[in-house]
């Protein structure tokens, strides 16, 4: 497979950042694009970093990281889209025709291939997860609760 890149020309968009961790790489580090002449403040002061725009001392493993992260995506390596599509579509698919009133949320096309959110009335989201056990899944999403509560409950 080809590498693929980013091609910002076809974006309407000044900035685009990317975290790490969305493409399996570690936490705690991304980047960010900056369209040419589009100009940023600096929010903290100190260090002459990216042209004075950050102070600190760069997390050098991080940074390793996230290259080897991106380098691997652009291999063969990585499930192409079309075959996470399948594995997302398969359970989603299933559970609608078996349980009246389940919606899948989000766009029916412009969706993330490896990404299932579902809406199922009725049904408790523990007893589900029981019931399929070789689904990775969750009841919540634990960046949003504010506890640690919705990772306690994730099968």
């Amino acid at each position: 497979m080809a590498a693929r890149h980013i091609d910002t020309s076809g974006l309407d968009a000044d900035y685009v950042s990317l975290a790490a961790h969305k493409l399996y790489g570690p936490k705690g580090i991304g980047a960010l694009f900056v369209r040419g002449r589009t100009r940023l403040t600096a929010l903290q002061t100190g260090g002459g970093q990216e042209r004075g725009l950050r102070a600190g001392t760069l997390n050098v493993p991080a940074i390793v990281g996230f290259g080897a992260a991106a380098a691997l995506i652009t291999t063969d390596a990585v499930t192409p889209n079309g075959e996470i599509r399948a594995l997302r579509d398969r359970p989603a698919d299933r559970l609608c025709d078996a349980i009246p009133g389940a919606i899948v949320n989000g766009h029916p096309r412009r969706r993330l291939p490896g990404n299932l959110s579902i809406t199922l009335p009725a049904v408790e989201a523990a007893d589900l997860l029981d019931h399929m056990p070789t689904l990775a899944a969750s009841t919540g999403s634990a960046c949003n609760t504010g506890s640690a509560a919705a990772l306690a409950q994730a099968r």
